[in-house]
């Protein structure tokens, strides 16, 4: 059969559903629609035929009667899964089901290749994320997850454009990789002839963009890491990261802390949600408490960046971490400390504040110690969130910064920085106080829709691909 280039649909299921809730038993309504769908179950009865259809809001009922309907006989024989056009009286049948009484109808798309038993859930998890556009008809909570991450963006997107910040976009393709401290994707140009890195962070180009007079400003898009693959990592994975000109990191963890719960509220209707067995309760205030604090308490030995970096050996070789560096200074093992024992604590949402200048490049150097930052970091489940701090501003602190994480990508740390001369002209125009935070949608989204792995709330997760 010739399949149409279109279909006039006027009305959709739940549309359907809404507008003749009223319908009693056998009555007609006298209204005429036309719904399209995939067909998911078909009864032909004789001369009656029922199908439901599905289509992106819910299903209806098709009752088609081989005295009414068009080419009766080919209606029956439509398979599950073929996509459907169909035009007719609402009514409810005697029995009660709200149904389109088919007239006329049309094949949009045969499904050639059968669905099979995976119309009533696919549970083999290779399946479901190899073939995504099965899982989604298979299996409603997918699809749900899905519909709850789309809402989420626009969510988050309508609370930063009511603050004031404007959405901007920054290259992906990167001739220095930075932002963060991780290894990247490279790949060549051939016209230029030159290598290129995909971003693995939007945070240099964003602060150039506030030197440039953009006081409040955001980018929402894809990073590229080339690191592992786990419950909580994809190699590309989305994130906000948003700016703020005037702020310190302190006025910034209050922005964000009800920007943060207003998006769930949103999303969920309340700031309380249960995630995987935990109830979590995103109503401000969050809890406060420096890295040291939270790791001296888990220790029972206060700990902190002056500690004897001996001791610090000793505390992190007793707790069963990874061996120290001979490289690593007090900074490094009080955070390798506190990602040992302290992180994983963290369930209910908490800021962990002041982390060591020495994992913290591009972090301004806290007012009251110099070997800290003000830096936040807010964990919820025992998972980091949301990272933000008070941006460094000075020039030539950061290309002291940028000089130590040379020379140890130089000793073989390949997810250290590299020293980038752009960023570095533009800190020498002036960036006045400010302070911005990176979120990861992929995580929040976790979240909101009680998935314990990431690759639940992302359309196409990386996957390994099959041998041809």
């Amino acid at each position: 059969m010739k399949t149409p280039y279109s279909f006039d649909q006027d009305c959709f299921a739940a549309q359907v559903t809404e507008r003749f809730s009223a319908l009693e038993p056998g009555e007609e309504s006298g209204v005429v629609v036309a719904v399209a769908g995939r067909i998911m179950l078909s009864r032909p009865q004789g001369k009656l035929a029922f199908s439901s259809l599905r289509d992106s809001t819910g299903s209806i009922q098709l009752f088609a009667l081989s005295s009414l309907t068009e080419d009766f006989e080919d209606f029956t024989k439509c398979s599950l899964g073929d996509w459907v056009g169909a035009r007719g009286e609402v009514v409810r049948t005697k029995r009660g089901e709200l149904s389109v009484k088919v007239a006329s109808w049309v094949l949009l798309a045969e499904a050639r290749r059968g669905f099979g038993d995976k119309w009533h859930g696919v549970s083999d998890v290779e399946t479901r994320y190899r073939q995504r556009e099965v899982d989604l008809w298979a299996n409603e909570e997918s699809r749900q997850r899905l519909l709850r991450r789309s809402e989420l963006v626009r969510r988050l997107r309508e609370r930063l454009w009511a603050l004031g910040f404007e959405e901007v976009e920054t290259p992906i393709l990167n001739p220095i990789p930075g932002g963060a401290a991780a290894r990247p994707f490279v790949t060549h140009h051939n016209a230029l002839d030159t290598d290129f890195y995909l971003r693995i962070a939007p945070e240099l180009y964003l602060k150039r963009l506030v030197v440039g007079g953009f006081e409040r400003v955001f980018e929402l898009g894809r990073l590229f890491r080339n690191e592992g693959i786990s419950p909580r990592h994809n190699p590309e994975f989305t994130t906000v990261e948003a700016y703020v000109a005037y702020f310190d990191y302190i006025a910034l963890m209050a922005m964000v802390e009800e920007l943060c719960n207003g998006v769930i509220a949103d999303v969920c209707g309340t700031t309380t949600i249960e995630y995987q067995g935990e109830t979590l309760d995103f109503a401000a205030p969050w809890r406060r408490a420096t890295m040291a604090e939270l790791t001296s308490e888990q220790l029972g030995e206060e700990v902190s960046v002056h500690s004897d970096r001996e001791r610090l050996v000793e505390l992190l070789a007793a707790a069963g971490g990874r061996a120290a560096d001979p490289s690593w200074g007090t900074g490094k093992l009080l955070n390798e400390l506190f990602e040992l024992v302290a992180e994983s604590t963290l369930v209910q949402p908490t800021f962990v504040l002041d982390h060591p200048a020495e994992i913290s490049p591009l972090a301004r150097r806290h007012r009251d110690d110099p070997l800290l930052v003000e830096r936040f970091e807010a964990f919820v489940y025992g998972r980091e969130l949301i990272n933000g701090f008070s941006e460094l501003i000075d020039p030539d602190d950061q290309r002291l910064r940028f000089e130590e994480q040379a020379l140890a990508h130089a000793a073989g740390d390949d997810e250290a920085m590299l020293i980038d001369e752009e960023y570095l002209r533009a800190l020498e125009h002036g960036l006045p106080p400010t302070a911005g935070f990176g979120l990861g949608i992929d995580r929040l989204a976790m979240l909101v829709t009680d998935a314990a792995n990431i690759r639940e709330v992302i359309a196409f997760p990386t996957l390994k691909p099959l041998a041809p």
